[in-house]
């Protein structure tokens, strides 16, 4: 990379502009990605109900099916509870689970910070209700932290196994 840096610096302001515009279509595609606003704001915007997101040309998996769910938990143990039981109930095929994060916030009209374990959770899109109402069902805290954001891109293999593993039967129902 320093080498192409030095020959723009080499050629001019001119010969610069034009060798960055060069560049430009192998930058836009990631730069553009990163201002893409999510389909429901964009829907909210326009007043119109979200389109259904269409399927990765020929992979078989649709942009926003699965999600990264994360919660906070005071501790390993009570990370690892949930965990285990969120795989085993099938509301997600992986947790992660990440130690000793600081989480600084308000609550009650006081700022506090607190050690935690956040656990990183990948389920469909469609089971992130059911997900968050078991958490909320057994976690410890007067309000759960459960947030999920849609997965549009990735290793689709991983992305259809999520899906694979996450399948729960309309006969069964999930409890606590």
């Amino acid at each position: 990379m320093r080498r192409g840096r030095a020959s723009a610096i080499l050629l001019g302001g001119g010969a610069a502009l034009l060798l960055s515009l060069l560049w430009m279509p192998v930058l836009l595609p990631g730069a553009s990605r990163l201002l893409l606003l999510p389909r429901a704001l964009l829907s909210m915007a326009s007043g119109s109900p979200p389109s259904q997101p269409s399927q990765a040309s020929g992979s078989g998996y649709v942009p926003g099916s699965v999600s990264a769910a994360f919660v906070t938990c005071p501790n390993e143990k009570v990370a690892k509870e949930i965990a285990r039981a969120v795989v085993e109930k099938h509301l997600a095929a992986c947790v992660n689970l990440i130690p000793k994060i600081t989480s600084i916030y308000e609550w009650k009209g006081k700022i506090e910070e607190d050690s935690e374990v956040l656990m990183m959770i990948k389920t469909q899109s469609s089971l992130v209700p059911a997900l968050t109402d078991f958490v909320r069902s057994v976690h410890p805290y007067e309000v759960a932290e459960v947030i999920a954001l849609p997965v549009e891109q990735g290793n689709i293999p991983y992305l259809n196994w999520v899906r694979q593993v996450t399948v729960i039967s309309d006969s069964s129902t999930v409890q606590p």
